[in-house]
């Protein structure tokens, strides 16, 4: 009986110091996750901070705290005029942007879609050797294309002369055509990637669906159609964020390409926003930059999901 008691004890007791280690490395995780959370947050807690201090009253020497006094002087409320200020320079290049990153964006997202089911569920000669030019073309740094990509949109295809009868049209400009050469430049950028994670995925979709389809009389259009693409949703997302990112936040190929002037991008608009001669306004730089990132933080609230799905598929 004793002996039955005595081995009670011993398993509560280690029933306990389990639970005491479970405990503890769940506080630790938090402790970690929480301090992982604050570290990435910072740069935008200091942005903030920054963006709503009257540019008139801005020392920078405490950048991440509260503007204290005199916020905006007879209002006693924080300064929202960077945001107002940003917003008006930034315009132009927000609206560039979005006609540059939507149809970027979709274009490298199907075609490499098409492009990884053409090299994963058709056969032919020849797949094997394309399958490592896409791979190739994930390699090829930006700055090594750049003067031939520029001889190739300003000497070679004839675009700009393309776009002045169109330019008759409703909503279109002369100086479209550059980005259109933009849309182009990252599409084509961006299908290796594209078909590299749409190839992962198609890899793993069952073969004996697709078999049976082509059994039913179902052409090679068709089960991409109304098979693979349905079933491709949380991967188009996966996609969609990163070429959005990419596209959005391109620098190196807007300066080469499109230079500077009406069709300039949200990013080259940053660059000289809140300079003058007589310093750096660092509440408006710090506006433009929390406004020019806000697409990008939506674009993630609303697919963030499907991102999660499609990484774990």
């Amino acid at each position: 009986m004793s002996g039955a008691t005595s081995d009670e004890s011993t398993t509560t007791a280690t029933g306990g110091e389990t639970e005491t280690r479970t405990a503890l490395k769940r506080v630790v995780l938090y402790a970690v996750l929480v301090g992982m959370a604050v570290f990435y947050l910072i740069p935008i807690e200091t942005g903030l901070m920054t963006a709503i201090t009257d540019p008139s009253t801005y020392t920078g020497s405490t950048p991440y705290l509260p503007p204290l006094e005199p916020l905006v002087p007879g209002t006693g409320s924080f300064s929202l005029e960077p945001f107002g200020n940003a917003f008006d320079g930034l315009s132009r290049g927000l609206v560039n942007s979005v006609i540059l990153v939507v149809p970027a964006t979709v274009l490298s997202g199907l075609l490499g879609s098409m492009a990884a089911y053409g090299l994963t569920n058709v056969d032919w000669r020849g797949q094997v050797g394309i399958y490592a030019l896409f791979i190739a073309g994930i390699f090829i740094p930006y700055q090594a294309v750049l003067v031939p990509l520029t001889q190739f949109w300003y000497n070679v295809v004839p675009l700009q002369s393309m776009f002045v009868p169109l330019a008759s049209f409703p909503f279109v400009q002369e100086y479209h055509w550059k980005l259109a050469a933009l849309i182009i430049t990252h599409t084509a950028y961006g299908i290796p990637i594209c078909t590299l994670l749409f190839r992962a995925h198609y890899k793993k979709l069952s073969s004996e669906m697709i078999e049976a389809a082509r059994l039913d009389g179902a052409s090679v259009s068709t089960i991409y159609r109304r098979i693979v693409l349905p079933l491709s949703v949380p991967m188009f997302a996966v996609v969609f964020i990163y070429q959005f990112t990419q596209v959005w936040n391109d620098l190196l190929f807007a300066l080469t390409i499109v230079q500077f002037g009406d069709a300039s991008v949200v990013t080259q608009e940053l660059v000289g926003i809140g300079v003058s001669q007589s310093g750096t306004n660092f509440p408006l730089r710090m506006a433009a930059a929390l406004l020019a990132a806000f697409p990008t933080l939506i674009v993630y609230i609303l697919f963030g999901d499907k991102f999660a799905e499609g990484v774990t598929a």
